[in-house]
């Protein structure tokens, strides 16, 4: 039972429940939002307030002094809180009439005809400008124990009769049996016939397939034989085959081998010459007593012959000096004439050597010298002419 609150209800002692309040009817909702609050929803900025930084709610201890709360604000708004509101509703505007340009509009209706709002999507729903509602109301007794289940006692029909059967009343046992026996008999006696029957005809089976056994296996056996031969035949058959393709391939490489040889021996025909020639251009082959001669008498030719020169050329550098000498001496004579004193010089003896006599005996070495260099050159012209 749920109490009353209103006390000037009056509730009936035999009812089961009452109302908290006195029942009314509900004025009707739309189920979407007004268009103009929405549209007023939109313009005014909505200001949302943290009580972490309201300075109006109290912290610190409630006994504490607490200091002066701040003057309280104007609610006309600024200049600049105006500014910036119709800013925004122009920027509002702007954008809006920017969708309306973008969005491609529905062509105007036929004359006659008007536009209706279709939809168009998979599950249909039922459009109203009012909200169903619907009152349900329920209230439940206090639970009782369930009584228990009775025993279930089918009702009885019909009447109750009885009867005694005598001795010999009904039937005589020996009279009776013998179509029993007669039949159980006959069943036993077919069913030991068909038994029978049935295992000669098994027997026959046996037989049958053992026949067919023996004759499948000598078939079997035959079949392996043919298949044998077969195998032996096309064993033998391959073999040949193989043998004659390497027999071609023997006479195709035998062939070519041999032509191979000609066009080697054509080719080479005077390859041997040319390689001897060219060998014996650049020096490989040689003769020994040439070969002595370049290497060991010609080197040792030209380094006496050097030798001799050199000791040639001694010998007129030393002459040369000497003539210098005596030339030099002369003319420093000649060049300072004596005193008048000693214009008559004493006479040389016979032992000291004149200077005049000693000049013509060196022009003398000298030439017996050029001559002896002249005829070592014609010696050496000819041996390099051999």
């Amino acid at each position: 039972m749920v109490p009353v609150r209103a006390p000037e209800l009056t509730v009936p002692a035999d009812l089961p429940y009452s109302y908290c309040s006195q029942p009314r009817s509900l004025l009707p909702r739309p189920k979407y939002r007004e268009q103009s609050n929405a549209a007023e929803t939109e313009k005014g900025p909505v200001h949302y307030c943290n009580i972490m930084i309201d300075p109006r709610v109290v912290r610190g201890k409630v006994l504490s002094v607490r200091p002066p709360p701040p003057p309280p604000q104007s609610t006309e708004p600024s200049t600049l809180q105006v500014k910036r509101k119709r800013r925004a509703q122009k920027q509002a505007q702007a954008r809006k009439f920017t969708q309306e340009q973008i969005r491609s509009g529905t062509p105007e209706p036929v004359e006659g005809r008007q536009h209706v709002y279709v939809q168009t999507e998979l599950y249909l729903e039922e459009i109203s400008d009012w909200v169903i509602e619907v009152d349900e109301e329920c209230q439940t007794d206090e639970f009782l124990d369930r009584p228990p289940t009775p025993l279930f006692i089918p009702a009885k029909t019909g009447k109750d009769v009885a009867t005694q059967i005598e001795e010999g009343e009904l039937f005589d046992f020996d009279i009776e049996v013998k179509p029993i026996l007669e039949v159980l008999v006959g069943k036993t006696v077919e069913q030991a016939l068909l038994e029978v029957m049935e295992e000669e005809e098994l027997a026959q089976l046996w037989s049958h397939q053992h026949a067919f056994a023996e004759l499948r296996n000598a078939e079997f056996a035959e079949l392996q034989r043919l298949e044998e031969q077969d195998r032996r035949i096309r064993e033998e058959k391959e073999r040949r085959r193989l043998e004659h393709l390497e027999k071609l391939r023997k006479q195709k490489e035998t062939a070519e081998k041999i032509a191979a040889r000609a066009f080697a021996q054509r080719y080479l025909a005077d390859l041997i010459p040319s390689v001897f020639s060219n060998l014996h251009d650049s020096g490989f082959f040689y003769d020994p007593v040439e070969r002595d001669i370049e290497t060991e008498f010609l080197p040792w030719l030209m380094s006496e012959v050097e030798e001799t020169l050199q000791k040639k050329v001694l010998g007129r550098t030393m002459l040369d000096s000497l003539i210098r000498m005596v030339v030099e001496k002369r003319l420093d004579e000649f060049s300072h004439p004596p005193p008048p004193d000693q214009t008559e010089a004493p006479e040389p003896s016979a032992e000291e050597p004149r200077a005049t006599d000693a000049a013509p005996q060196a022009s003398d070495e000298a030439d017996a010298a050029d001559q002896a260099v002249e005829e070592e050159e014609e010696t050496d012209q000819l041996v390099a002419e051999e």
